[in-house]
């Protein structure tokens, strides 16, 4: 599928740097008792990183390259520019990543240095720029963002998150992400609350992933099969929790039979997890046909089985 020739692209070109500049500032301005995410911390990040993300009134950066372990949709045969962005408000038990989502890994960007970086990533003939870990620097990100587009950025942004969003901090990016690529960890607020410390995981995720379908609908690819608009979906196979795999297939599906899944099968036992028997192994074999089936079960058919090295 190729996206219509009328719509401008990237999008964000279409609201100019005016208009990015007030939405930044509208939620830098929020900072001041921060509720960006569904964590509500209401804490002053402009004077302390003591939120859940640890993250004050500049982005905290792990590094910025480009990317060729991404879906081959977003890597191409020139990398995905990741930025990683240090810091998480989740804090899954088995976080691959957790040195930098967890840890104090990261340095500080002013926002004319991310925006130089966003150019970099350009330069070098990456295919997009992909926000990885995004949630918490919203408004830092759209801040460089308008720096970068007046110097001349045309690259698609691909939101890649691990689902736990505010739908009001998603609509400051209507208009301004060609891509979004959230997590949709579980289903059950009892399995949330175990492995990531938020109950209310679930539901913010169904709300989230709805917005942001309907915002920019499924994935369309151009003739290359590179993404140029729409939402794919990533979900990590866990050991033996297959319904709550079927349950966030049957949701996908009522939201599009078209909706693009990465099934991911590259979960092992990581960080905090030993400190649960039922997670303390690999997945095996059984789990991913397990998974699979229920995806198919449910009458999705846009499947991606890519490995990856990125994880929230």
């Amino acid at each position: 599928m190729n996206p219509p020739l009328d719509v401008p692209w990237p999008t964000y070109l279409r609201l100019g740097t005016d208009e990015l500049r007030r939405r930044a500032e509208i939620g830098l301005a929020s900072l001041e008792s921060c509720e960006l995410c569904p964590r509500q911390c209401r804490v002053d990040r402009t004077r302390s990183p003591n939120g859940v993300c640890r993250t004050g009134r500049r982005a905290r950066v792990s590094s910025a390259f480009a990317h060729f372990g991404e879906e081959d949709c977003l890597r191409g045969t020139r990398g995905s520019g990741t930025v990683f962005l240090a810091g998480c408000n989740l804090g899954c038990a088995f976080c691959q990543n957790h040195e930098i989502s967890q840890g104090d890994q990261g340095q500080e960007f002013e926002a004319a240095e991310l925006a130089r970086a966003f150019l970099e990533l350009e330069a070098v003939g990456c295919h997009n720029v992909n926000w990885v870990s995004p949630t918490h620097a919203v408004p830092q990100l759209l801040e460089a963002l308008a720096i970068a587009a007046e110097r001349g950025l045309g690259l698609p942004i691909v939101y890649n998150s691990g689902g736990y969003d505010s739908v009001r901090t998603l609509g400051w990016l209507d208009g301004v992400v060609d891509i979004y690529m959230p997590d949709f960890k579980f289903w059950t607020p009892a399995c949330a609350e175990r492995y990531l410390g938020a109950p209310d995981y679930p539901e913010v995720a169904r709300n989230a992933v709805a917005e942001m379908h309907r915002q920019v609908g499924p994935l369309e690819v151009d003739e290359r099969g590179i993404g140029r608009r729409g939402m794919l979906l990533r979900h990590l196979v866990m050991p033996g929790l297959w319904g709550e795999s079927a349950a966030i297939f049957r949701f996908l599906a009522e939201l599009s039979r078209e909706t693009y899944v990465n099934v991911m099968d590259q979960y092992h036992p990581d960080h905090r997890a030993r400190r649960f028997a039922e997670l303390y192994r690999p997945v095996t074999d059984r789990d991913v046909r397990a998974a699979l089936a229920e995806f198919h079960r449910a009458g999705l058919y846009r499947l991606d089985r890519r490995r990856h090295s990125s994880c929230r």
